[in-house]
C-alpha cells in the first residue's frame, strides 16, 4: 500500500507536462454553454501560458527554424485581415481566436509532447471524448431528447446541444480517426484490440449525427489511413468495418429509414438539394463575391456576415431553423460560408488563404515523409498514422465546414499533434524514457 502511494506521485510527474493539454478534452466533455468561451478553451489558454513558463525556466530554444516558418506563416495573412477589419474590437477578438486555433496552442502541444507516450496518451484523450460525447448522443436518439431533425427531437449533438450540432460529429469523428490509427499500428495487441473496438462503437454516434460533412471525411480519412498499410490489411479491415456497419443499421435498425435518407441526399445534391445544401451554394457563392470585391486582403476579419447579403442570391433563406435538446425553436443566422477555404478567401484573400493553407500543406508533406519513413520497420507508425489522418479529416471536413463553438478548440490539439509529429525531430521522437514512464505506458497497454 505504501509502495502504491509512493509510486503514484512518480506516475503522475511523468505525464505533468501534458495535463494542461490533457485538461482540454476532458473540460469538452461537460455540458457547454453556446456564448462565450468555454473552459475548454480557458484550459487552453493556461497550456500556454504553462508552456511560456517551462520554457523560461528551462532555458532551452523553443522551436525549431523550420517550425517556427511552419506555424507561424499563418500570422502574415491574420495580421493584414486584422487590420483590415470593420473595427478594432473585430479585429482583435478574430485575431485571437485564430492565433489560438492555428498558432498558438499547436505550438504549445508541439512543446509539451516529450515522446510517443505522451503523443498516445493525448491520442487516447480523443477516443475517451468521442466515447463520453457518443454515449450522450445515442441516448439522445433513444429517448428523442437530441436536437430537433426532420420533426423529431433525434439528432444526436451530446453536451454541445443544439447551437452545435456540429460538435458531436467533431469529436466523435476524431475519436474514429485515433482509434483507427492507433489500431493501424505495431503496438501491443491488447491496446489494438481496444482502439478497433472503440472505433466499431463509434460509429453509431457517428452516424446517428446525421452530418454528411463528417460521414465523408471519416470515410476518406480511414480509407488513406487503411491504404497506408498495405493493401492486404486494407480490404480485412474494410470488410470488418462493413459488417459492423451491416449490424449497426441493419440489424438492430438504427435510424434506418432517417439513414439512408440522409445517405441519398448526398448523392441528390445537384439534382433534389434540401435547403440545408441550398443555402450552402447560397453562401459559397456569396463568399466568391466578396473575394472578387477584395482580392488580395479580403474584407477584413469578422467582415462575411456584413458583406453577405449583398453578393447573395435570392435562394439564401434568413438562417437555419434549430431547437431541441434543451433549447426552444429558434433561428440561427448564417454567420459564415460553411467552408474554411472560403471563409479565408472572403476574410483574408488569397494572402491570408495562401498563408493558412501553405502551412497545413507543409505539415501533411513532412509527416507523410516521416510515416513513410517508420511504416515498415520504424517505430512510431501509429502515432504517424493519428497525425496524418487528422490532418487530412481536418483538410477534407474544411469543405463542409469552418471554425466556431466549443469543439473548435480540439482542433487546435489535433494541429498540435500533428505539428509534433511532422517538426520534431527523430532524437526527441525516439527520445528514451525513464524507468517510471516505461511502467506507465506498460500499465497503460494493459
Amino acid at each position: 500500500m505504501s509502495h502504491a502511494l509512493t509510486s503514484l506521485p512518480r506516475r503522475v510527474a511523468a505525464v505533468s507536462p501534458i495535463l494542461p493539454v490533457l485538461a482540454v478534452p476532458a473540460l469538452l466533455a461537460l455540458p457547454l454553454t453556446p456564448d462565450g468561451a468555454g473552459p475548454a478553451d480557458l484550459a487552453s489558454g493556461l497550456a500556454v501560458v504553462y508552456c511560456v513558463i517551462r520554457l523560461l525556466r528551462e532555458r532551452r530554444r523553443p522551436l525549431s527554424p523550420t517550425a517556427v516558418v511552419v506555424l507561424g506563416l499563418p500570422v502574415v495573412g491574420l495580421a493584414l485581415a486584422a487590420m483590415g477589419a470593420s473595427s478594432p474590437e473585430a479585429g482583435l477578438t478574430g485575431l485571437g481566436r485564430y492565433l489560438q486555433i492555428f498558432v498558438l496552442v499547436p505550438a504549445a502541444v508541439l512543446l509539451l509532447i516529450r515522446d510517443r507516450f505522451d503523443f498516445r496518451l493525448l491520442a487516447w484523450s480523443f477516443v475517451g471524448l468521442a466515447l463520453c460525447q457518443g454515449a450522450v448522443g445515442v441516448h439522445q436518439y433513444v429517448t428523442r431528447t437530441g436536437a430537433s431533425y426532420q420533426g423529431q427531437d433525434m439528432r444526436a449533438v451530446g453536451t454541445f446541444g443544439a447551437h452545435d450540432v456540429m460538435g458531436m460529429a467533431t469529436t466523435v469523428s476524431l475519436g474514429v480517426v485515433c482509434a483507427v490509427g492507433i489500431a493501424l499500428g505495431r503496438g501491443p495487441v491488447r491496446q489494438r484490440a481496444l482502439a478497433t473496438g472503440c472505433a466499431l462503437v463509434l460509429l453509431a454516434p457517428l452516424a446517428l449525427s446525421f452530418s454528411r460533412g463528417a460521414w465523408i471525411a471519416t470515410a476518406l480519412t480511414c480509407g488513406v489511413q487503411l491504404g497506408l498499410t498495405g493493401l492486404r490489411r486494407a480490404l480485412k479491415v474494410a470488410a470488418a468495418v462493413t459488417a459492423a456497419g451491416v449490424v449497426l443499421v441493419g440489424g438492430l435498425g438504427i435510424g434506418t429509414a432517417a439513414l439512408q435518407q440522409r445517405i441519398d441526399s448526398i448523392t441528390q445534391v445537384t439534382d433534389a438539394p434540401d435547403q440545408s445544401v441550398v443555402d450552402r451554394y447560397a453562401l459559397w457563392a456569396s463568399a466568391t463575391g466578396i473575394w472578387r470585391q477584395e482580392p488580395l486582403t479580403g474584407v477584413g476579419i469578422k467582415g462575411f456576415p456584413d458583406h453577405r447579403d449583398r453578393h447573395a442570391t435570392l435562394a439564401l433563406s434568413s438562417g437555419s431553423d434549430i431547437g431541441g435538446a434543451g433549447s426552444a425553436y429558434q433561428r440561427q443566422p448564417l454567420l459564415s460560408p460553411h467552408n474554411m477555404y472560403l471563409l479565408l478567401l472572403s476574410e483574408q484573400g488569397l494572402v491570408g488563404l495562401l498563408a493558412l493553407a501553405g502551412s497545413w500543406l507543409a505539415l501533411l508533406v513532412c509527416g507523410l515523409r516521416r510515416l513513410l519513413r517508420v511504416r515498415d520497420r520504424g517505430p512510431g507508425a501509429d502515432c504517424g498514422l493519428v497525425a496524418c489522418g487528422l490532418l487530412l479529416w481536418l483538410l477534407t471536413d474544411f469543405v463542409y465546414g469552418d471554425i466556431g463553438g466549443p469543439s473548435t478548440v480540439l482542433t487546435a490539439v489535433g494541429l498540435g499533434l500533428v505539428a509534433w509529429w511532422a517538426l520534431t525531430g527523430d532524437e526527441r521522437v525516439d527520445a528514451p524514457r525513464s524507468e517510471t514512464r516505461v511502467r506507465v505506458e506498460e500499465a497503460l497497454a494493459r
